[in-house]
């Protein structure tokens, strides 16, 4: 049965309430002291409201996984994700103090929760966290649940990964997984990605060595006759990628992928894409089409920062160069492997100095479309007039692949408006956590069985999806 969102509106004050508290805390990621008070929160949390078993709760992992069930005796299980990690957060640019959080009213969205981790991913961990006790607590839990959150998806989810592929894990199979997150991405109709890109994170460095440059920050005007590591960290990015977008190389889009982005392009709004991203102008030309194709189908190299040393050198050549990088690829490519490629024609191209030095990987994983929890997710999005863009998979990564073996999808859902991860003012509308709610519950309830989705497979039939 599908639980009405009107039933639990006063919900929605709970789930602001619990996302503010937990926005408060700086768990920050690489902040090993507060990611642990962060995991204990919700571990607590879990057991005081929910009842759960925590399954692991010795904290073992850097930074803790908090894995718990709660078994409703019902014959399906579904597996629900979130995460606690969030990105740093300078006072710059903020309307509030980012690790405080306030409700403020933004041109354009109205009230809405401004705090680091509203909408990545607190906010959304906050409301799926309260729309399970709400079913709970009126023993009206349609499924049973097993619940895992990370507090290292910012960096890799290496933990998580290792917990997963332990031979002793005790997550249960499930016939589907669900990241609940605010996917009316930039107000527009919110989006099914069908699986998620790989990416690998490195750091390019150039050092002094027999092949020159100084040992340490020397007189500008030696720039005639003495190598620049900063020169050569320029050089060895070219070598690898072209400009502006990083390009490594592409994939060949297979008959699935490209009925989807057909079927994609024909409701794509690229101004409002364009906006939602803070940019003027797309650097690929072509139809939205051919735009989306690319952004699918291209494994790229993206510089995250650049230093030198010293940092702000003035009238000096710097002693080393360095940038933080990292390779994102569509699925059916081994990030790794690709990261290894690159290393390799680094040496071939004899950049004598410049190392690529792997750090965190996270492979592509892709799904059907058939997959149990794709039409349950579709439904509850048109239930509430918000049809959604089903995409083959997102240009983005999450920790897909490693669920694979105990779901045959992993889906990123949820109806609700967010915005500015990674930067200042980052948000979640408040009149948008109900919708949240609404989906997270009517996505339970649905997966409990009995729903018709034959109108989704025949229409994907004819568009030659499936």
């Amino acid at each position: 049965m599908i639980v009405a969102a009107s039933e639990f509106a006063p919900l929605s004050f709970e789930a602001l309430t619990l996302a503010r508290r937990w926005c408060a805390l700086p768990s920050v990621k690489g902040n090993e002291r507060e990611l642990r008070r962060m995991a204990g929160n919700i571990a607590d949390w879990m057991r005081e409201e929910l009842g759960a078993d925590l399954l692991q709760q010795s904290f073992d992992a850097s930074p803790p996984i908090v894995h718990a069930r709660l078994d409703a005796g019902r014959p399906i299980t579904v597996i629900l994700y979130n995460m606690y990690d969030v990105m740093p957060a300078a006072h710059d640019g903020w309307h509030c103090d980012p690790f405080a959080g306030d409700v403020i009213e933004l041109d354009g969205i109205g009230p809405a929760l401004v705090a680091r981790g509203a909408e990545n991913n607190k906010g959304p961990l906050a409301g799926m966290l309260v729309a399970i006790k709400a079913l709970s607590e009126r023993n009206a839990l349609p499924v049973n649940v097993e619940i895992v959150i990370e507090g290292e998806e910012e960096s890799g989810s290496r933990a998580l990964r290792a917990y997963l592929q332990a031979g002793d894990c005790p997550l249960r199979y499930a016939a589907s997984a669900l990241f609940p997150s605010l996917c009316e991405y930039g107000g527009g109709p919110p989006r099914l990605y069908l699986g998620f890109s790989g990416i690998a994170k490195g750091v390019l460095a150039v050092e002094a060595g027999t092949w020159g440059a100084p040992e340490r920050p020397i007189h500008s005007s030696n720039a005639p006759w003495i190598a620049n590591p900063a020169s050569r960290l320029a050089e060895a990015v070219g070598h690898l990628a072209k400009a502006p977008t990083g390009q490594i190389t592409t994939i060949a889009l297979d008959p699935q992928a490209q009925a989807l982005i057909a079927r994609l392009a024909e409701s794509f709004d690229a101004a409002a894409e364009l906006q939602f991203r803070a940019t003027r102008t797309f650097a690929v030309a072509g139809s939205d089409a051919e735009r989306l194709a690319t952004l699918l189908s291209t494994a790229s190299l993206n510089l995250a920062w650049l230093a030198t040393e010293p940092v702000h050198g003035d009238g000096v050549i710097p002693s080393s160069a360095a940038a933080g990088i990292e390779v994102r690829t569509p699925p059916g490519l081994d990030p790794e492997e690709l990261l290894t490629e690159l290393a390799q024609k680094l040496g071939d191209a004899g950049m004598d100095g410049a190392r690529l030095d792997m750090g965190e990987v996270s492979p592509g994983y892709r799904f059907r479309y058939e997959a149990a929890g794709v039409g349950e997710l579709l439904d509850i999005y048109t239930q509430h007039g918000r049809p959604a863009q089903v995409w083959p998979w997102a240009p983005g990564s999450a920790p897909a692949s490693s669920f694979s073996r105990f779901s045959e999808a992993f889906l990123i859902g949820g109806l609700g408006r967010g915005g500015n991860a990674h930067d200042a003012n980052e948000f979640m509308a408040v009149d948008s956590i109900d919708r949240f709610l609404g989906s997270v519950i009517g996505w339970l309830s649905a997966m409990s069985g009995g729903n018709d989705f034959s109108s989704y497979t025949e229409s994907a039939k004819e568009d030659g999806v499936i």
